[in-house]
């Protein structure tokens, strides 16, 4: 999501794709795991939500005992996080006693330990805890856009996206996510009308009041990739900036790009960008791990490469969008990318 490099970025795909199987080192394969069941945590979910979560998996409910009257999962078997085969049950164990629900706003967490990132071993302080499961977006972390202004159509953050973005293509309809689309409705915005309508949302302070950024640590995000076919659709991306680009770095999580899912980090010197040509759409976990010296990033919980060249130490804040690039129609669809929840934590 580069402002300046993006075009640089995408005439590399073709290198890009022939150092992907770095991307697989330690004998991981993307490709073999998501064709399984990782199972996502339900507890304290609804029945009715965790069924809905363990499908979007390729999991399904198993045995479900305790009391029926109670309105939430009090533990699940096994728990999340797990490799199963495609399709395995979960067993499911409602609450005796009323549980409360899931956080619903995005206030940090301050000092909380009550969830870890997946698969990335360490000692971890939640920091902040973004759950799109309410009503509305929370603004005093979260801004609509590029500019953060929150009203009427935003420009776009690169000058090869043929979108502008809208707060009304970031929505909450009651699915205990946050959904961003992409619509195939002309925009305006800077003087300049474009063919589709997208979709973004940041954490940076410097556009407005509230936001957050850190320095150092676990950004972690679970996400529905928008499909074309097979592949995915549209740019989705889930990515940091600094305040000062190149220099404060980038780092991009996951953007999709030619039906693709990348990682990359941007520094003043230039990148590394890694694509995963076998990956799927649907739900799935993005998370880089981001310490002095070094990146590595995670996908559903699998070391999928990293990067010590360049790595910046200024502050960072996170952006959410789903967006097009002037050289993918073929991969532009109508399709939401769906976001469950956006968490930061560093050293405990």
């Amino acid at each position: 999501m580069a402002i300046r490099l993006r075009a640089l970025a995408l005439a590399l795909i073709a290198l890009a794709i022939t150092t992907s199987t770095a991307a697989a080192r330690g004998g991981h394969n993307l490709g073999t795991h998501n064709a399984g069941c990782l199972v996502p945590d339900v507890k304290d979910d609804t029945l009715a939500s965790a069924k809905r979560l363990l499908r979007a998996a390729h999991c399904s409910a198993g045995r479900i005992s305790g009391p029926r009257t109670s309105s939430r999962v009090g533990a699940q078997r096994p728990g999340k996080g797990a490799r199963e085969r495609l399709g395995a049950k979960v067993a499911l164990t409602m609450a005796r006693h009323k549980s409360p629900p899931k956080t619903t706003g995005a206030h940090p967490a301050v000092g909380s330990t009550t969830a870890e990132p997946i698969g990335i071993p360490g000692t971890w302080k939640l920091v902040l805890d973004s759950e799109f499961n309410g009503p509305s977006l929370n603004t005093s972390i979260w801004k609509y856009g590029w500019t953060g202004s929150g009203a009427g159509l935003s420009k776009p953050a690169n000058g090869n996206e043929i979108d502008c973005y809208s707060p009304h293509n970031a929505y909450f309809p009651g699915d205990g996510t946050l959904h961003l689309d992409v619509t195939a409705a002309s925009s305006t915005c800077g003087g300049v009308t474009r063919p589709y309508t997208g979709a973004m949302i940041n954490t940076n302070p410097a556009r407005g009041r509230g936001g957050f950024q850190y320095t150092y640590g676990v950004l972690e995000a679970k996400v529905y990739l928008p499909a074309d076919g097979t592949a995915l659709a549209n740019w989705p991306g889930v990515w940091a900036d600094g305040q000062d680009w190149p220099y404060d770095g980038e780092d991009d999580l996951m953007e999709g790009i030619y039906g693709m899912a990348c990682w990359s980090f941007h520094n003043p010197a230039g990148f590394d960008h890694v694509c995963l040509h076998n990956f799927t759409p649907g739900w799935h976990t993005f998370a880089s791990d981001w310490q002095p010296g070094s990146i590595t990033y995670y996908y559903d919980g699998v070391d999928v490469g990293s990067d010590t060249s360049g790595i910046t130490s200024s502050p960072m804040y996170i952006i959410l969008d789903n967006t097009v690039h002037v050289g993918e129609p073929e991969y532009t669809t109508p399709d939401s990318m769906q976001v469950q929840y956006v968490r930061v934590w560093q050293a405990g």
